[in-house]
């Protein structure tokens, strides 16, 4: 995102706060964090402390001032975020967040989602984030193909010895390099290497892994919400539909997606979330490209790696 001047970052940050206002009560812990660390990590507006110096922030007011349509996009997403921190998707808050794009004219999958997810169309809603995050994670349209079977390519038959073999001499490499660090990362939480029957893709599991490995962030609850919202920073394809939607349903409100992995409830850090988002947006390169390789990587030195790439520390205010 471009650097975004007082005024426009007065009236995003005072629109969020309208946002949270439309729960029809106090505001909450969550949203205060919220605000105040979009406010420090995406918007440079270090500092803030009071929210009530904040403009009441109408939609026609929002329209006036951010002429910049990539811009007005942007903040759309962040009030969508707003619906979302106490933990349940707020009927009131959803409310009034269609209510600024409407006015920007901005229609989105994420918005869809959410809105048929509000509808009880929950089912629904989250098979399409899932299919948005398959869609991303290829990098082009999945059409035609079950992510149930693509995720779990080496089956029976299919398994591959020699692949597991070339993971696996990632533990004689150097301690301070990324390879071993993401074999130490695999081993200390279970996860087969490719090639083995009960691994999952590579195209997903290298990618993943090799960013939580970059980012820093665990494999909790929370860790798992920091790392894909990092990615969606990082990656372009279906951020929100695609990476962060299923993540908070998932993690935060504890909505069985898939049999990936295990679904958990108050996993999203209403800091670290927008610190992780500002974080991947930072990134010089983007681990999900299919033009990007783990091997041409795995021998260099990971913290020179994240000098190189730009990756700052986590839960780091600056």
């Amino acid at each position: 995102m471009r650097a975004v001047g007082p005024r426009e970052s007065d009236v995003i940050l005072g629109a969020m706060r309208q946002v949270a206002l439309a729960g029809g009560h106090t505001i909450t812990y969550a949203d205060t964090a919220s605000i105040r660390a979009a406010a420090h990590y995406l918007l440079r507006r270090h500092g803030l402390v009071d929210l009530g110096t904040l403009p009441a922030v109408e939609p026609a007011d929002l329209v006036e001032v951010l002429k910049d349509r990539a811009l007005a996009e942007e903040a759309v997403k962040y009030l969508a975020i707003m619906a979302m921190v106490d933990g349940s998707l707020d009927h009131g808050k959803l409310k009034r967040v269609l209510e600024y794009s409407r006015a920007f004219d901005i229609e989105a999958d994420y918005l869809t989602d959410l809105v048929e997810a509000a509808s009880g169309h929950i089912a629904w809603a989250t098979a399409d984030m899932w299919r948005k995050n398959f869609d991303s994670v290829l990098s082009r349209s999945s059409e035609g193909l079950d992510p149930n079977v693509w995720i779990r390519p080496y089956a029976g038959a299919n398994a591959d010895p020699a692949l597991v073999e070339r993971y696996e001499a990632l533990g004689r490499l150097p301690q301070n390099t990324f390879g071993k660090a993401l074999w130490d990362f695999d081993k200390e939480n279970g996860y087969p290497f490719p090639g083995d029957p009960m691994a999952l893709n590579a195209a997903f599991s290298t990618a993943h892994d090799s960013t939580h490995v970059i980012s820093g962030y665990d494999t909790s609850a929370r860790g798992e919400l920091l790392v894909s919202t990092f990615t969606a920073g990082m990656h372009p394809i279906n951020p929100m539909s695609g990476h962060i939607l299923p993540v908070i349903f998932f993690f935060h409100f504890g909505e069985q997606l898939n049999d990936v992995g295990h679904a958990g409830k108050g996993g999203l850090d209403p800091d670290e979330f927008w610190h992780a988002w500002a974080r991947g947006a930072e990134m010089t390169v983007d681990l999900f490209d299919p033009k990007w390789s783990v091997w041409d990587w795995v021998e260099h030195d990971l913290e020179a790696l994240r000098r190189q790439w730009n990756v700052t520390p986590p839960g780091n205010r600056r």
